[in-house]
């Protein structure tokens, strides 16, 4: 089995190991307009430095509607497209691979930014800028206002979205695509009989839940070109009875990696509130390992990873090909290099800025 420092490439792009930066949202754009601010810039840049593999962005718009608050990035202009490459540019230059999650938030879109707004909660109303939800059927995530079911002219749109997005991220020099289908967003919205209640070709079957993520990594792979790898996350479970779970987020991989995907993020839960989740250590790489395994695809771990050797076993045991780390990259930035260390890895890659520290006295 590899090891955690080995280098994984897809196509035509090779990253330096197996430790990846996981989006983590921001909600830090203060104008509304979906520009990438010095934060990014500084955040992901740090991040990049500390020896991430990979470093992804935050879940980044496909259009203004697909934002979960007022305060998300997006890639649905040229500005927010030029905002963005000289933090890819940055991001590449210390070693790392710049990667972008392109997002739609569906029904959980139009809400208060999770910090600065302590007191509101649920959908930010049309008179305070907020906007109309969008769904596979007119069902609200509980405490938000009821979206509006897509049409089949709105489900064409998003697809559009994503392809135009998929045009500027390569334009903003991003080497990795991948495509949010978790996480009670829209497209894990579509894929979830507990959210889609359509009765058309985009609901019922499997076949037909599936749908638009397929047309979408179609739609997304032709605009990026074949050296351009394109993951999909997904919630490997809803944790909830009749809901999407991890048969089926195999079956769906598999489907997905025949219309041009590469590789799959495995997280779980969103689509409802109110699940208790049994959280622990690692609790989320047994569906990894079983999406792994089942549909033969590569796959990354992600939930409560926090040590170097806990990430080493995940890869060495073959039950993920990568570990994405969200919590422990903000306690530490550097934890791939700490990583390393611990576990007795030279690297050529540590900055020369901080060369003095990499071995203790």
């Amino acid at each position: 089995m590899p090891s955690l420092f080995d280098p994984l490439t897809l196509r035509g792009v090779t990253a330096r190991n197996r430790i990846w930066t996981s989006p983590m949202c921001m909600y830090s754009v203060i104008d509304e307009s979906g520009v990438p601010q010095t934060w990014q810039l500084v955040h992901l840049g740090a991040l990049a430095s500390g020896g991430s593999g990979i470093v992804f962005t935050e879940a980044t718009a496909v259009s203004p509607e697909g934002r979960i608050s007022p305060r998300d990035t997006g890639i649905w202009t040229d500005e927010q497209r030029d905002a963005w490459r000289p933090i890819a540019d940055f991001i590449a230059s210390q070693g790392a691979v710049p990667a972008i999650q392109l997002a739609h938030a569906g029904r959980k879109a139009s809400t208060w930014p999770a910090w600065g707004f302590e007191d509101r909660s649920g959908t930010v109303p049309e008179s305070e800028g907020g906007w109309r939800p969008v769904a596979p059927s007119a069902v609200a995530f509980e405490g938000y206002a009821v979206p509006d079911e897509l049409d089949a002219a709105g489900i064409d749109k998003v697809v559009d979205d994503f392809r135009a997005a998929t045009v500027r991220s390569v334009d903003a020099g991003f080497r990795v695509l991948e495509i949010h289908a978790a996480h009670g967003y829209l497209l894990h919205q579509f894929l979830s009989p507990l959210a889609n209640h359509r009765t058309d070709e985009y609901g019922g079957s499997l076949e037909n839940r599936a749908r638009l993520l397929l047309r979408v990594v179609a739609a997304v792979r032709e605009a990026a070109g074949g050296d351009v790898p394109l993951f999909v996350r997904f919630s490997g479970s809803d944790w909830a009875e009749g809901g999407w779970d991890e048969q089926q987020t195999a079956t769906v991989a598999a489907w997905a990696q025949e219309a041009g995907a590469d590789f799959f993020d495995i997280s779980s839960g969103g689509i409802q509130a109110g699940i208790r989740i049994p959280v622990g250590p690692g609790y989320q790489v047994p569906f990894a390992h079983h999406v792994r395994s089942s549909a033969e695809v590569d796959v990354s771990a992600v939930g409560l990873i926090t040590t170097p050797r806990q990430a080493a076993e995940i890869v060495e045991s073959g039950q993920a090909d990568a570990v994405m780390l969200a919590r422990e990259l903000l306690r530490d930035p550097h934890f791939p290099l700490r990583a390393a260390h611990e576990l007795g890895v030279q690297l050529d890659y540590w900055p020369p800025q901080y060369l003095r520290a990499r071995w203790r006295d």
